[in-house]
């Protein structure tokens, strides 16, 4: 199953993309220098993961799917994952960009956490979530006064949405989680055993990564992150 935008936020997302962003055709995704990766970035099978934090499809993932995959691929060094910010609200905009201010080793087990505590942050007013948020740092050694910074942090929160404007233009994701297992598009919270035949076909012909085109999309979209972000917060619960 996917958590797919409905109703009138797939209208709003339509209309956004008829007007965002200039695009090239693209078939997948490719290695960035600021990817956040899991495993051994030279491994030969890269799986790219699109997820919002505030989805419970990719949370399920997250708890029965990728425990497995990192078992048997990710730790023995045949794949490595590669996890993309694809924010569905803007609850899911603060957390991922909270993330950002951890450092690497930090950053996969706060994203762990974010989504194994989804329920307890996830559906609040902004008041809400920041708080319970700031908590869940917390507890991995950040405190509130940087807590405060790095939820605030304009950049960094433009940097989240423009890798949903990014995938959504150029690779025509519209609902999380999407993966792409070397090129190959997979939709959905895929359970492992069929996850794994998508992994099991790229083993032994696996491409190298490579840098990625520059394009038009890679410059700062202002008005268009501002048209998202403002969407996105008029989601968000207010009491």
């Amino acid at each position: 199953m996917r958590f797919r935008l409905i109703g009138a936020a797939a209208i709003a997302m339509a209309v956004l993309q008829a007007t965002a962003l200039p695009t090239r055709a693209a078939d997948a995704p490719t290695l960035q220098a600021s990817d956040h990766v899991l495993g051994n970035k030279n491994a030969p099978i890269t799986i790219f993961e699109y997820a919002s934090l505030t989805c419970p499809h990719c949370a399920a993932f997250a708890s029965d799917t990728l425990p497995k995959l990192q078992k048997d691929w990710i730790d023995t060094g045949k794949a490595k994952l590669v996890y993309r910010d694809f924010p569905l609200d803007q609850s899911a905009v603060v957390a991922a960009t909270v993330a950002q201010c951890f450092p690497p080793e930090r950053y996969f087990p706060f994203i762990e956490t974010l989504f194994q505590t989804q329920r307890e942050w996830a559906q609040g007013s902004e008041a809400a979530t920041k708080k319970a948020l700031a908590h869940i740092a917390r507890l991995g050694g950040m405190s509130q006064a940087q807590f405060d910074a790095c939820a605030n942090n304009q950049e960094l929160s433009d940097a989240v949405l423009k890798s949903r404007l990014i995938a959504q233009n150029q690779y025509g994701i519209d609902s999380t989680p999407t993966f792409f297992v070397n090129g190959t598009k997979v939709v959905g919270d895929v359970p492992y055993d069929e996850f794994v035949k998508y992994l099991e076909a790229k083993s032994g012909a696996a491409a190298p990564s490579r840098n990625g085109p520059a394009t038009a999309a890679n410059d700062r979209p202002d008005g268009v992150i501002a048209t998202v972000r403002n969407w996105l917060y008029s989601l968000m619960p207010r009491t």
